[in-house]
This record gives C-alpha cells, sequence and structure tokens, in this order.
C-alpha cells in the first residue's frame, strides 16, 4: 500500500506540470531517439539503439512513480491548519538551545523539500522532532553531529 504525502498547491502544481512535461515532450524526445538509432542499421549490434531503449524503459518507470505519488497526494486546506502545534505545512521559528541562532522552516512533503528556501521535508530529524510541539516547547533532537536542543518560539502557516 503506497502513502499518502500532503502538499501545498504550489507543490501540487510543480508536481503535476512535471507528469504533463514527461507524458508529452519527454516521451517525444524519447521516441525521436529510438527512430534515429534505429536508421543507424542493425539493431543487434546497435549499442545507440539498446541505450534509447534503457532510457525509456527508465522515463516510463519515473512516469509511472509520479503517477502513483499524484493518485496518493492530498491537498491540505492551510486556512484550517491548528497554529497551537507544529503540523505538516507549518511555517516554525526555532531556536538552537547551545548557540543561540534562530531559524525559520516550512515542514513539507520530501518533493518538495528545498533548504536554500527553507523548506524541509516533514520526515526529516528535525521537522520529525518539531511536529506536535507548541510554542515554547522544547525538542531534543537525534542528528548525525549529535543531539541538539531547539526551542519553538513562533508557529505559522
Amino acid at each position: 500500500m503506497t502513502e499518502v504525502t500532503y502538499y501545498t498547491q504550489e507543490g501540487l502544481d510543480k508536481l503535476r506540470e512535471e507528469v504533463h512535461y514527461l507524458t508529452t515532450t519527454g516521451r517525444q524526445l524519447i521516441s525521436k531517439a529510438i527512430a534515429e538509432a534505429r536508421d543507424k542499421g542493425d539493431l543487434s549490434e546497435n549499442a545507440e539503439y539498446d541505450a534509447a531503449k534503457e532510457a525509456q524503459g527508465l522515463h516510463e518507470a519515473k512516469i509511472s512513480k509520479l503517477k502513483n505519488t499524484l493518485a496518493n497526494a492530498r491537498l491540505i486546506d492551510e486556512s484550517k491548519m491548528d497554529l497551537s502545534k507544529v503540523l505538516a505545512l507549518s511555517i516554525v521559528k526555532i531556536k538552537n538551545i547551545k548557540n543561540g541562532a534562530t531559524m525559520t522552516y516550512q515542514l513539507v512533503a520530501e518533493t518538495e523539500a528545498d533548504l536554500k528556501t527553507g523548506k524541509i521535508s516533514v520526515k526529516s530529524p528535525i521537522a520529525q522532532g518539531l511536529l506536535g510541539k507548541s510554542v515554547g516547547e522544547f525538542a531534543e533532537i537525534e542528528v548525525p553531529a549529535g543531539k541538539m536542543q531547539f526551542e519553538v518560539l513562533e508557529i505559522s502557516r
């Protein structure tokens, strides 16, 4: 059984766009590459043809995986989110107790995660440690560098 994943509208739109691109333009490009390789002669000794067919298989597998993800994707209505606790899609401001640094992250689906824009996967160790916490609570999180303590300063959407 596949896992339901929650998305923002932006993330869901990106996923749909990628599936559309791969099923239209992507398939056309692969078909063209196969046709060009086929035109080069004997298929039994044509490495270019074999590579194009393998690329087609990988391409179709990617489309299948993304369609499956899309079928199990759920859009979160951000207007109904509980702001008293950290949940998926929450924007949370935290403070590192050890060095006093503050950081702001939005907890998003794995496919939407982008550290440069402050979006971390809800499955990451930091997000897992913050889920369910309220403002003023502390979270002790095990990361590769050891244990870190964070205080939840603010929760928004």
